[in-house]
C-alpha cells in the first residue's frame, strides 16, 4: 500500500511518528499508513491553513485536521503576534467561548492552556456560548483578542477557530495577514508551549449573560407594545447549539410568555441528530420547528445556526401555514421596524447609519434613505461592519447591520453578527406589527407596496479539481473583461469592480473609484433595476452568483403573481449569462 503513496506525504506522516506527539496519534497515524491509504493521503497531503478568518476543517489526526497540534499551532502563532503588536503591555488579555460541536470544549481548553503558558490571561467561559456574547465579552474585558471554538453551520465532522481583535470584531487587515505569518512559522510543536499556567486563567459565566443580556435590553423600543401583546406564540429551535444558553431567557426578560421549544433540539450535540444541516438557510433544519408551530398554532418560528449568530424565521401566513423567509426579508423587516421607530421616538439627529454587504438586498438602503439615515456598503463578512463602526465611532451612531446570510446585528455593543439579539428584536418587531392587527408576513409586503417588490437568490457554480479551479477562473476572467452590453435584455447601465476598486457607469461615461478593501468581486446594474454579484471562492473551485430582481407592487393580492414573476425573470437573467 505504502508504494501507491506520494514519498512526502509518507515523509510527513513520519515526522508525526517521530516527533513530540502523543502515543494515541502515533497509532493514530500508523494504522492510517498500514491500513488506510486514503485518509493518510488526506490527513497529510496538505496544512490546514489558517485562514484570514482562522482554522476551520475535519477532526482527525494529520497535519490537515483540527486536532489539539493544528489548534496549538494556530494558538502559539496568534499569541507571538500580540507580544508582537502590545510590547508594552503589562499583561495581554483575552477571552476564549466555544459552542457545542464534539471536541469545542477539548479544543478550548488547549488554547487556554497554550495562552496561560504565554503569560496572557485569559478568561474563559464556564460552558457552551453564542459567539456574539464573545465578541462582547473581549470589549468588557478590554481584551486585546478572543478566540471562538466553532465551525457554525459546517457538517458535525468539522471545527474550527475564529480569531478576533481588540474591537470585538474578527481579524481584519492587517491583522489577519499578519496573524498568519506568525502561525506559518511555527513549523515545530516543540514551539508550541502546551503547559497551561492556571493562574492566568479565569473562568467567567452567569456575571458577563447578565450584563450582555442588560445591554440588548437596551435596544427594545417597544416595551409597551410588548406587554400589550406578551401572549404572542414563538417557536424557537437552537438546532443544538448554543443558542439554548441565551435565546428563550432574552425573549421572556422582553416579556414575551408564550416560548415555545423543540425539547429533542434543546439538547447540545455536535453530532446535531434530529438535523441533516445545523444551517438556519436550510428548510430541513425549521422543519421540527414548523411542526410545532403548527400544533401550537404560533405566529412566529425562529432558528439559530450551533454558534448561535445567524438566525432563519418562518413566518405565518394567510391560511395559517408558515413559509421560510429568507435572510434579506428578515433584514428587512427589522430595519423598516428599527426606522419607523427611531422616527417615531424623534431619535433621528442626522447623524445614524445603517451598514449592509455589497451582495445584501438594496431594500435596505430604499429604506434608509426614506428614514433619512445613511447606508454604507461593506464587503461580505460582519467583520468588515464592525470595521465600519470603528471608523465613525464617537461621531456617528450605528442602529443595524445585516447580511443576506442570515446574520445581523442591532446596537454597536457587539461587533459580530448576534442572533441572540436579533431574536429578541424580531420578536419585537412582531408585536410592533400586531399592535397594527397585521403578521409579519403583512408587514412584508407592506414594505414591498411602499418601497418596491424585491426578490434575491444565490446561484452557486461548482467545478471539480485544478481544472474545475482554472474553469473558474476563466469565467471570472471573461465576465470582467467581455461582460456585452446587456443581461436578459436589459442595459448595463453600472460595472462596480472591486478587484480593480473602480465604478464605471456606462450611461454617463464616468469613472469613480471605490474605496473598499481589494476583494475580487464584480457587480452589474442592469436598467429595469436587476443587480447580478459575482464572488469566486478564495479555498474552492466554486463562484457564487447573487441575483436581486425588483418591480412596482401596486396592491397586496398581486404579491404571489409577482413574485412569481421576478422568480421567472431571475431564472431568465441566469439563463442569459450561460449559467442555467
Amino acid at each position: 500500500m505504502k508504494k501507491d503513496i506520494d514519498p512526502k506525504i509518507l515523509q510527513k506522516a513520519q515526522l508525526w511518528l517521530e516527533g513530540n506527539y502523543d502515543d494515541e496519534t502515533k497509532e493514530k497515524v500508523k494504522d492510517m499508513i498500514e491500513n488506510d491509504p486514503h485518509e493518510l493521503i488526506e490527513s497529510f497531503y496538505q496544512d490546514l491553513e489558517f485562514g484570514t478568518g482562522g482554522l476551520r476543517g475535519i477532526m482527525g489526526v494529520g497535519s490537515n485536521r483540527l486536532n489539539k497540534y493544528t489548534v496549538g499551532m494556530a494558538t502559539q502563532g496568534l499569541a507571538n503576534y500580540l507580544k508582537l503588536m502590545f510590547p508594552d503591555k503589562e499583561q495581554i488579555k483575552m477571552a476564549i467561548a466555544h459552542d457545542s460541536r464534539n471536541n469545542s470544549k477539548y479544543f478550548t481548553k488547549i488554547a487556554a492552556d497554550i495562552l496561560s503558558a504565554n503569560n496572557i490571561k485569559v478568561y474563559v467561559f464556564d460552558d457552551l456560548r453564542p459567539t456574539p456574547e464573545l465578541s462582547y465579552a473581549i470589549r468588557h474585558f478590554n481584551c486585546q483578542s478572543g478566540i471562538v471554538i466553532t465551525a457554525s453551520h459546517n457538517p458535525k465532522e468539522y471545527n474550527g477557530f475564529k480569531a478576533y481583535w481588540d474591537d470585538g470584531g474578527q481579524l481584519i487587515p492587517p491583522h489577519d495577514k499578519n496573524v498568519i505569518k506568525e502561525v506559518q512559522k511555527i513549523t515545530n510543536i516543540d514551539d508550541v508551549k502546551f503547559d497551561g499556567d492556571n493562574s492566568n486563567i479565569e473562568i467567567i459565566g452567569e456575571e458577563i449573560d447578565k450584563i450582555y443580556l442588560e445591554e440588548i435590553k437596551k435596544q427594545s423600543l417597544s416595551g409597551e407594545l410588548i406587554k400589550k401583546h406578551n401572549d404572542l406564540k414563538i417557536v424557537y429551535t437552537p438546532l443544538h447549539g448554543t443558542g439554548v444558553t441565551l435565546v428563550p431567557r432574552i425573549l421572556k426578560e422582553f416579556g414575551f410568555k408564550n416560548i415555545y421549544s423543540v425539547p429533542e433540539q434543546d439538547v447540545p450535540d455536535g453530532n446535531f441528530p434530529t438535523a441533516k444541516s445545523p444551517n438556519p438557510e436550510e428548510p430541513a433544519a425549521l422543519e421540527l420547528a414548523i411542526k410545532k408551530a403548527t400544533e401550537v398554532n404560533a405566529n412566529l418560528v425562529m432558528a439559530t445556526d450551533p454558534d448561535g449568530d445567524r438566525v432563519g424565521i418562518a413566518v405565518k401566513l394567510p391560511d395559517n401555514k408558515f413559509v421560510l423567509l429568507n435572510g434579506n426579508q428578515t433584514a428587512c423587516l427589522l430595519m423598516y421596524y428599527l426606522m419607523n421607530k427611531w422616527n417615531e421616538d424623534n431619535k433621528i439627529t442626522g447623524k445614524e447609519f445603517i451598514v449592509k454587504t455589497i451582495v445584501t438586498t438594496e431594500l435596505l438602503k430604499d429604506i434608509a434613505i426614506k428614514n433619512n439615515v445613511e447606508c454604507y456598503d461593506v464587503l461580505t463578512g460582519f467583520k468588515w461592519i464592525a470595521d465600519k463602526i470603528k471608523e465613525f465611532e464617537g461621531t456617528k451612531i450605528f442602529i443595524t447591520g445585516g447580511e443576506e446570510s442570515y446574520g445581523y446585528m442591532v446596537g454597536d455593543f457587539v461587533r459580530d453578527k448576534d442572533a441572540v439579539a436579533s431574536c429578541a428584536m424580531i420578536a419585537e418587531t412582531a408585536a410592533w406589527a400586531a399592535e397594527k392587527g397585521k403578521t409579519l408576513y403583512d408587514l412584508l409586503i407592506d414594505i414591498y407596496l411602499e418601497f418596491d417588490h424585491y426578490k434575491e437568490k444565490l446561484h452557486s457554480v461548482v467545478r471539480k479539481g485544478k481544472s474545475g479551479a482554472e474553469e473558474i477562473q476563466k469565467m471570472m476572467a471573461d465576465f470582467r473583461d467581455n461582460p456585452g452590453k446587456q443581461i436578459n435584455n436589459s442595459d448595463i447601465v453600472l460595472t462596480k469592480d472591486y478587484l480593480l476598486q473602480k465604478e464605471f457607469n456606462k450611461e454617463t461615461g464616468e469613472e469613480k473609484p471605490i474605496d473598499l478593501p481589494q476583494s475580487n468581486v464584480l457587480q452589474f446594474f442592469l436598467k429595469d433595476g436587476s443587480k447580478i454579484s459575482m464572488r469566486p471562492s478564495g479555498t474552492e473551485p466554486k463562484i457564487k452568483f447573487y441575483f436581486s430582481v425588483k418591480d412596482k407592487l401596486e396592491n397586496k393580492n398581486d404579491f404571489a403573481q409577482n413574485d412569481e414573476k421576478l422568480g421567472k425573470k431571475i431564472d431568465d437573467i441566469i439563463k442569459s449569462m450561460g449559467l442555467g
